[in-house]
């Protein structure tokens, strides 16, 4: 996705609620060092700027993500993760039995970010929508590679590999859209459906259409906002927390390295435009998880074994999250 111009704020300082600082340290700079020594044998290039849902050139103060407690969520055959298709889809209402396991009663919501067959719809999703302190886009295309891999794929993949993967933990997994429908849904219900679920944990599934060079992935993390519809004054912390479960433990499962060019080095970025944030009564984070206009990303990206990674990457943060 590409930013056209986001409103940012500094993380804010948070007090550690889970043990010594110096055990989560040690934790991410073990996991951490792989994934940067990883990153660092593809390459890399300097800081520049861009986004998510709608976009722009941002920055944020340094911040640790931390892999705290990672929690795997079951190793992966080989013959699995070269597996280039993902599972067959499911409407949202044909929900898999949980299974009995530690996320046994709660309830997680993936937001595969756009829908495949936005592009037919181009007046319906540039309808304006309410988001809470300003009004938008319904819904966008998404970006794609350079090949033509869109992101809208991309999403819909890593979301069916993840409600695999969670399910056989026991968690009850929905998705906001499962090519279901014929566009969207748009922003603003896109947040209502994690609301009415009453959801434990909402991932919104992205990947980023920034400048060749730029690479690595990024967290999004909701601001504080109360206007209109929205006011996520209680769910910015717990959101934070989701963030960062999930920053590390994709670093250390993918061995991707945070972005290079937003984010300062973190990972981690706040923001206060999106709808999908904005209106989201409960914890709830985006990831982009790479850059599909840099060859290197893209390389990543269109691979289904990196898929499954990433996959179990931001479903063994959700655990975490979820474990406590």
């Amino acid at each position: 996705m590409v930013y056209t111009g986001p409103d940012f704020d500094p993380p804010p300082q948070r007090r550690s609620r889970r043990g010594p600082l110096t055990v989560a340290l040690a934790a991410l700079v073990c996991g951490g060092l792989l994934g940067w020594g990883v990153y660092a044998a593809t390459g890399s290039t300097d800081d520049k700027g861009t986004g998510a849902e709608a976009g722009g050139s941002p920055s944020a103060a340094p911040r640790t993500p931390s892999p705290a407690a990672s929690s795997p969520v079951g190793s992966v055959s080989p013959s699995a993760e070269d597996e280039e298709s993902s599972p067959a889809p499911r409407t949202p209402s044909a929900s898999a039995p949980a299974a009995a396991g530690p996320l046994k009663g709660k309830v997680v919501v993936i937001d595969p970010g756009h829908n495949p067959t936005n592009v037919k719809h181009t007046a319906e999703i540039n309808r304006q929508v309410d988001v809470g302190t300003h009004r938008k886009e319904c819904d966008t295309t998404g970006t794609s590679t350079n090949d033509g891999y869109p992101e809208a794929e991309f999403t819909l993949d890593v979301a069916h590999r993840m409600r695999a993967l969670l399910e056989k933990q026991g968690a009850t997994v929905k998705l906001t859209q499962d090519r279901d429908r014929p566009f969207g849904p748009c922003v603003d219900e896109r947040a209502r459906i994690g609301n009415a679920a009453k959801a434990d944990a909402v991932v919104s599934i992205h990947a980023d259409g920034s400048g060749a060079g730029n690479r690595g992935f990024h967290v999004i993390l909701p601001g504080p906002v109360n206007a209109g519809e929205a006011d996520t004054r209680a769910v910015v912390e717990p959101s934070r927390e989701l963030g960062e479960r999930i920053a590390g433990n994709f670093v250390r499962v993918t061995g991707t390295a945070p972005s290079n060019y937003i984010g300062g080095g973190t990972g981690l970025v706040t923001r206060k435009d999106l709808g999908g944030l904005n209106l989201s009564t409960v914890p709830k984070v985006f990831i982009e998880c790479g850059n599909m206009r840099d060859s290197k990303d893209a390389a990543l990206l269109t691979s289904g074994a990196w898929r499954q990674k990433a996959a179990q990457g931001i479903s063994e943060g959700i655990v975490s999250f979820l474990r406590g």
